[in-house]
Formats: structure tokens, sequence, C-alpha cells
């Protein structure tokens, strides 16, 4: 199951109906000012070690049969899909003002529509929020894989996961800081496609690797990975934006000195494609043009974009960060000491507080603290003017996360063609 099916939540109170979820919603954004306190949702995966830069401690990375704590997923309605876990990992919790958690985000998303997402949001979209934002921290590359396309992902049921990821700075790197992305542009011009099956059949190593190129992680940067892309991302810390889909298969075999199961490679496959095709219908998922792209940097490099470029900035500035996609989007904001910078959005967003202190549509929150960096601002609020104070002595550094149609002023990079 993904996050996008229905099943148990495990939140502390859940409300058992659509009406008793509408009414505690409504009273949470009372409450909150048209703002509602997330709770972290700390997510395990069994497939790579941890960085071990979430702000644990030490003991809490090791999650024994389940793996290691090396995600964390932020204002996230999409359930882990894991193996072996709890029924709601992954769930963003709704806390009340005395921390205690009240209904899961997905619950309080489905329980009252029209007062988080707004009216005519909530009826053009009936998936709700559609995006999910995640902290990755691997201490090794996580491995070569690919989300599969629209027409893939449906036949089991799932959305795609087109994803983009934002390298923030000051933070220590790891020991691999580069992404594998795609295959060299000559397997696509001689259609050589099936160089990569040999490795998928034999499953003994992480030579596909030498198919693919690499690129640095740049600290204050990022890049696009449309679905149907393989991908294999390095170790520095990475704010991820995504659709809300937790689809993908394993393509390398061999990663942090240990076969992963096989299995992996066929996670999202019917039994009977997987029958009737073996290795060759995963394979299939790549799309094989974007792939091979020579222009893959330019066309899919995401650099800080200043949202109000002429904007001298004294109460704050933002920059965006995900862009270049209908399907989500996100900014940075940095509101200096002593300064009160008014917020005025498109729609519903949450926001993860990277750094510093101060209080959000009055809510006091603190980078770092994982009880008070995570906020959701109703439609209604995130609409009107609303203020972002920053009451520290350092910069407050607040990373905002939009889903589909949100922010139609998005930038769009120019796309460079070889011919």
């Amino acid at each position: 199951m993904t996050g996008n099916d229905s099943g148990p939540t495990g939140a502390g109170t859940r409300a058992g109906t659509d009406a008793s979820a509408r009414e505690l919603v409504e009273e949470l954004l009372n409450e909150g000012n048209g703002v509602l306190r997330l709770g972290p949702a700390f997510v395990a995966r069994d497939l790579v070690p941890p960085g071990r830069r979430l702000g644990l401690p030490e003991q809490a990375y090791d999650l024994g049969e389940r793996g290691f704590v090396c995600e964390r997923w932020l204002g996230s309605t999409t359930r882990a899909d894991n193996r072996i876990g709890p029924p709601d990992e992954g769930l963003g919790q709704v806390v009340d003002r005395d921390g205690r958690a009240r209904v899961t985000l997905r619950d309080a998303v489905r329980g009252a529509p029209a007062a988080v997402l707004g009216v005519e949001y909530a009826a053009s979209h009936p998936h709700g929020l559609g995006r999910l934002a995640k902290l990755l921290d691997y201490g090794a590359r996580i491995p070569y894989h690919i989300h599969p396309p629209q027409r893939f992902a449906e036949l089991v049921g799932r959305r795609s996961k087109d994803e983009a990821y934002y390298f923030p700075a000051g933070v220590e790197p790891g020991p691999h800081p580069e992404t594998f992305f795609g295959v060299h542009p000559w397997i696509v011009r001689e259609r050589a496609y099936e160089v990569l099956l040999p490795y998928l059949v034999d499953w003994d190593s992480d030579l596909i690797l030498r198919h693919a190129r690499a690129d640095l992680q740049v600290p204050d940067d990022g890049f696009s990975v449309p679905s149907g892309v393989l991908h294999a991302p390095g170790t520095a810390l990475t704010v991820e934006l995504q659709e809300d889909s937790d689809v993908f298969a394993m393509f390398q075999a061999l990663n942090a000195g240990r076969i992963i199961s096989k299995e992996l490679l066929y996670k999202d496959v019917r039994p009977a494609d997987r029958q009737a095709h073996g290795e060759r219908f995963p394979l299939g998922f790549v799309e094989w043009e974007l792939n091979g792209d020579p222009y893959f940097y330019e066309n899919n490099h995401l650099p800080p974009r200043p949202v109000e470029p002429d904007d001298a900035g004294e109460s704050g500035r933002e920059w965006w960060i995900f862009y270049n996609t209908p399907k989500f989007s996100g900014k940075k904001l940095v509101v200096p000491p002593g300064r009160t910078h008014l917020s005025t959005e498109r729609g519903v967003y949450s926001i993860l507080v990277w750094s510093g202190s101060g209080r959000y549509c009055g809510h006091d929150v603190r980078g770092g603290d994982a009880d008070r960096d995570e906020l959701l601002v109703a439609h209604d609020t995130a609409t009107a003017p609303h203020p972002v104070e920053n009451t520290g002595d350092d910069d407050l550094v607040v990373f905002k996360f939009f889903g589909p149609d949100v922010n139609h002023d998005a930038p769009a990079l120019p796309q460079i063609t070889s011919t």
C-alpha cells in the first residue's frame, strides 16, 4: 500500500468518521489561526546506512529489522511503502497546542478538504495536497533506481513520482556527494537499450553505474528528476519534493557492501508481467530520450531563482528552489533578525523551519526542534497576508512546499535540444 490507499493510521485519537474529522480539523484551525501544527514523521529504510544528521539521539537511528531512520517526511499524506513498519509510517500527524497527536494529516485533508485546501482547489484536486516533501539523510549513495512513468504506475493502482532535490548549505555532505543520472548518450543514439539488461539478470554487482553520468551535489543548488529517469542520489543531506507516491524499481544489485533483494526490481510490477517478461518489463520503465539527453544537466539543473528579483528584501527574501513543473513547487524564505515579513501565497502550503527562531502566523517556531519546525498553512490563511517574525539573533530560514497547480508563476527552464 501507499499513502494513496485507505488503511489504519495509528494516530493518537484518530477521528472515526468524516464528520468527526471535519469537526476536529475545523476546531484545530480555529485555535491555530488557520494553521495546523504538525509532528515529525521519521521513516526507516533497510537498504542504506543512515547519515545521522536528523538531530535524533544516536541510538534512535537503529530500528533493528526495520533498518535505520534515514528520512523524515514533511507535511505528508503518503504512507511509506515499507516491508515492515507501523501502519502510519510516513504520515504527518496534526498535533494540538499540548503536542498531542489528534489526527493524521491524511485524514485531516480527507475529512475537511475545503477547510484545508480551499473550496475550488479541493473540488479540482481530489487527491488532496498531491505532493510529498522529505529530508533524505543517507550515509551511502542510494542505489540506482527508477520511478515508473504514469502509464506503468497506474497498472498497479499507483501514481507516478516526479521529484526534485535541494541541497542545504552548511551541512556535512557525506562520503559521496554526487548523484548518478540517466545513461550515457551513446546508448540512446545507438538504441543499445539492452546494454543494461545483463546487470538486471545477473544481479550481482554495482557495475551498472558505469553506464551513467554523475553530477556534484552543490550546496544551495538542486535538480529535477522526472519519472522514468534512472538515478542514484548521493550522500548530501537533501530536501526533496515529489509527487505523493512511493513507487520505484531498483536497478542496482550491490550497494553499501551488500546485495539488495531482487524483489525490489519487481516491487511495482504485476505478477503476470513479471512472469511474461522477466527483467525486460521494468527495463521498459526507462524513458530513453530523457535518460540519454546530452543536455540533461542544463535541462534539469535547479539553481535558486529570486521570487522578486527587484525586491531589496529588507523584511525578507524568497527564492524558488523547486520549480519547472506544474506538479509541485517550493520556496526558501529568509527573514533577518528583528524583521517581520508578510507572506501571501496562492494556496495551501506546508513549511519546514530550517534554522533560526520566530513566530509564524502566531505560532512559535524553531529550526532544529522537530516539535516546533513544521506547520501547514490552510488556504484561507495562506492567500491573505500573514506574518513571519524573526525573534532570534540569526536569520530565520524557512522552506515552503506547494502542491500541483498552486504556483502558475513558478519559473520554467528553457529546454535545450540536440536537434
